[in-house]
């Protein structure tokens, strides 16, 4: 009887060619080789790949982080917007300011802001930006552009004063008429009382050599200008004449007035009734 014999068949062979697990083991072995011979020649191999993946993330991070950010920076741009407009209107404001106080020495006194002046505060005064915390007091003199004498302090708050015009009803100052300040004896002493609306007037008798357009001065460091004679009224019956007087600063238009400090003897020239 014939014996059949059966050829052991190898697990990692089959009869078509290697086996899936004989292609596994191979590759197992030839790893372990690689690793054996150069231990890092994966990392350098996969290394660019890491890095451009890790690019790729740190991109994609900062591309969605701007989506989630879109309404903090509007915000900041709105705030720099309104910061540019405030810095923009400071910067004018200081410009303007230096414009209109150009004609003032600020080493001679303290640089008021007019806040109200005639017809909206009464009796021809002006209410001004600064008061005891900036140094004012009573019986400052204040002065308008050019050196002109405006009128006396009254009145005093912390952060407020008022200044009696010489304009003002019931005000009187001393001072003189003439032809310039170097006249001498043709300046005539005279009482210049306030007629309101930023206006004066004084009293002289006719025999006074004074005409229209002589110069009128009211007292400060010396004899100061405040106003011109525009018209004489004069009764032929009567010894005197009025003088009618237009100060050389419009106070309507103040913006900026200076106050100084001139001495007992200067404020005894000037009252309020």
């Amino acid at each position: 009887m014939k014996k059949t014999f059966l050829v052991r068949r190898n697990a990692l062979l089959s009869s078509t060619g290697i086996s899936w697990g004989g292609i596994a083991l191979a590759c197992a072995v030839c790893a372990l080789v690689v690793r054996l011979i150069a231990p890092n020649f994966f990392w350098q191999t996969m290394a660019p790949a890491f890095r451009l993946a890790d690019t790729l993330a740190a991109t994609s991070r900062t591309f969605f982080a701007g989506f989630g950010d879109t309404a903090a920076l509007v915000a900041r741009n709105e705030q720099l917007v309104r910061e540019n407009a405030a810095l923009t209107s400071e910067n004018q404001s200081l410009h303007k300011k230096e414009i209109l106080t150009n004609g003032f020495d600020s080493a001679k006194g303290i640089l008021a802001a007019v806040v109200a002046r005639p017809p909206e505060s009464p009796y021809d005064t002006l209410v001004l930006a600064a008061g005891e915390r900036a140094g004012v007091v009573l019986g400052q003199e204040a002065f308008g552009e050019g050196e002109i004498p405006l009128g006396i302090v009254t009145a005093v708050t912390a952060d407020f004063a008022r200044v009696t015009l010489f304009s003002s009803p019931g005000t009187r100052t001393y001072g003189w008429v003439g032809l310039s300040v170097q006249a001498g004896s043709e300046n005539i002493p005279l009482i210049i009382s306030g007629s309101g609306a930023g206006t004066m007037q004084a009293s002289l008798s006719r025999s006074a050599n004074i005409t229209v357009g002589d110069t009128v001065f009211a007292p400060g460091p010396g004899m100061l200008p405040i106003g011109s004679v525009v018209r004489i009224d004069s009764d032929p019956s009567s010894p005197g004449m009025t003088l009618r007087i237009m100060p050389n600063l419009n106070p309507f238009s103040l913006v900026w007035v200076q106050l100084r400090d001139v001495g007992a003897e200067v404020r005894n020239l000037f009252s309020v009734a």
